[in-house]
């Protein structure tokens, strides 16, 4: 959760923006898709379908089977899906023009919803590519949808309400509406907008099926995403305006964020990319049986838990709800596994509130609960403090992830190895590693360090990594002058759920595949460990398979 600008992977810029001007707008259905072009003067009109010859046909639906496989709980329909034909196509090129943003007015959608998409750009004309994310012969998605070209033209300024510091593109007018249907195969889209002069970048929406029981759900962490967005100048951690130097969290921070603007990092696309989409296409490589929600589904439908065996929790998921909090808590003690892929969760407190476009358009957290307008009136679990542990809230994260947030990697620096702490564990089985062995290039930016003062119980230590205090951040560390990233497992004695922290923010960074230069790769190892972690999170509650051995004692001293 560290706060530092250059760390963030800058993409898509602000577009130049002026008064919208009228344009008569057109769209075309391509394939199974309806595309409605919402003219800007009056209400969006039908337009006719238009079949790409077989494309537009489906057969029937397959029922899906599953069965164990070495990685954990295979599904036919991911295998067979991602054996379709793939593309590199979706794919960005560093320096392309921007000049091109948009966003959809919610973050996940089922088959039979309408998705109105708003997009502002200075290309003439437009299109829109819609691909599924995942492994595809390692060529990383499928092109679901393409549409016809669109007339393009830029939204009005979007505005800044003072005060609170939110930026809000709520007055800009849709530009078409997607109809989706079965030709959405449940999973991590990337819509792409294509200008005429080059112009590119990402619209992220996930796809979900209410119905679905999978072994896996994945929980892309959008209000982290949307927490770091500082579209239009402002986000959570930085602002626009002088601020005393010594005053903490900066003052001209936003208070409220709002999902009605596009991402200005990730090329539109947030954080996806680099702090989840390696997991997404690493399960997808393994066929593994899998489901995907947002945090806002989660928000809206705490229920949907309870339906799978494992929630993962990707890359930088310091941001949750009181609701979905709750939600995972209550999981949990039917057996429900959960994994912190990322280091830092449940760190921050954030609650939802509607916008002009739709309920639970915008995030909320002051960040102070003197500031927070709720404190004093009503649930105390509902005013943001600066994190989870503040009054009123009073709820440390530590009891249910395992360890305790201590600080980051400072930007710039390598990543240091990660180091096994029992290789007699189950999470290394197969893999050579000893006590001792170092896996090169994992730990970066956050760190989880075990408290032997604040635990859950039988706290198991699987990787115990030193850091360099000169080259991390942090009001903690040893006499040596070290803080450590540790991998943490435990398991509930009454539900049995298995419950796995990796310790560092950089886990699912390191899944991805290196390049052929690089001289020391933590893929394959990184890999291995995962696929142990999955294989046995996806048998059901992992303390009946493999309860925790609590040998924090080993490594730290206990608390007196």
């Amino acid at each position: 959760m560290h706060e530092h600008s250059s760390w963030r992977a800058r993409g898509t810029q602000m577009v130049t923006e002026a008064s919208l001007g009228r344009h008569a707008c057109r769209g075309v259905v391509l394939g199974a898709l309806a595309l409605v072009a919402a003219a800007c003067s009056s209400p969006a009109a039908q337009v006719q379908a238009v079949h790409h010859h077989q494309v537009a046909k489906h057969k029937p639906p397959v029922v899906a089977t599953t069965f164990s496989g070495p990685d954990g709980v295979e599904a036919s329909w991911v295998v067979a899906e991602n054996r379709r034909p793939g593309t590199m196509a979706w794919k960005i090129t560093p320096g392309t023009p921007s000049g091109i943003a948009g966003f959809a007015p919610t973050t996940y959608a089922a088959i039979g919803d309408r998705v109105k998409l708003y997009v502002s750009t200075t290309a003439t004309r437009f299109h829109i590519d819609a691909y599924r994310m995942g492994y595809y012969q390692g060529l990383g998605a499928r092109l679901v949808w393409q549409s016809h070209e669109i007339p393009g033209h830029e939204q009005p300024t979007c505005s800044l309400t003072t005060g609170i510091n939110m930026v809000a593109c709520d007055n800009w007018t849709p530009t078409l509406t997607i109809a989706v249907t079965s030709a959405f195969v449940q999973g991590d889209y990337l819509l792409k907008l294509v200008g005429s002069g080059g112009q590119e970048s990402y619209v992220p929406l996930t796809i979900w099926d209410p119905t679905s029981s999978a072994t896996y759900l994945v929980k892309n962490d959008v209000f982290t995403w949307q927490a770091w967005n500082p579209y239009g100048g402002y986000d959570f951690y930085a602002g626009e305006g002088p601020c005393p130097s010594d005053v903490y969290p900066l003052c001209s921070r936003a208070r409220i964020v709002s999902y009605d603007r596009p991402y200005a990092y990730g090329q539109g696309a947030g954080d996806f990319l680099g702090s989840e989409y390696p997991f997404v296409r690493f399960i997808e490589q393994h066929g593994l049986d899998v489901a995907y929600v947002t945090d806002v589904t989660v928000e809206e439908h705490p229920g949907v838990l309870l339906h799978h065996k494992t929630l993962l929790s990707l890359g930088h998921d310091e941001c949750w709800s009181l609701t979905e909090r709750q939600a995972a808590v209550a999981a949990e003690k039917t057996g429900v596994n959960m994994v912190f892929f990322g280091a830092s969760a449940i760190l921050r407190h954030v609650r939802l509130q509607s916008s002009p476009l739709g309920p639970d358009r915008e995030v909320v957290d002051y960040r102070d609960a003197t500031e927070d307008p709720l404190n004093g009136e009503g649930n105390p679990l509902q005013v943001t403090g600066n994190i989870w542990a503040s009054p009123p809230a009073d709820w440390s994260e530590v009891g249910f992830v395992g360890e305790n947030y201590v600080g980051f990697v400072e930007p710039g620096n390598r990543p240091v190895p990660f180091v096994v702490a029992d290789a007699s564990a189950w999470i290394f089985e197969g893999t050579g590693l000893s006590d001792g062995s170092s896996v090169p290039g994992v730990i970066a930016t956050d760190l989880d360090e075990f408290d032997p003062y604040d635990y859950p119980t039988d706290v198991e230590i699987l990787g115990h990594s030193p850091v360099p205090l000169r080259i991390a951040m942090s009001d903690q560390g040893d006499s040596q002058g070290f803080l450590y990233s540790d991998m943490t497992y435990w398991s509930d004695p009454t539900s049995h759920a298995g419950i796995f922290d990796s310790g560092t923010t950089n886990w699912v960074p390191s899944l991805a595949p290196c390049s052929v230069a690089a001289r020391s790769c933590p893929a394959p190892l990184v890999g291995e460990i995962t696929g142990n972690l999955l294989a046995l999170f996806g048998k059901g509650p992992a303390g009946r398979f493999q309860p925790s051995k609590a040998n924090w004692s080993q490594i730290y001293k206990p608390a007196s």
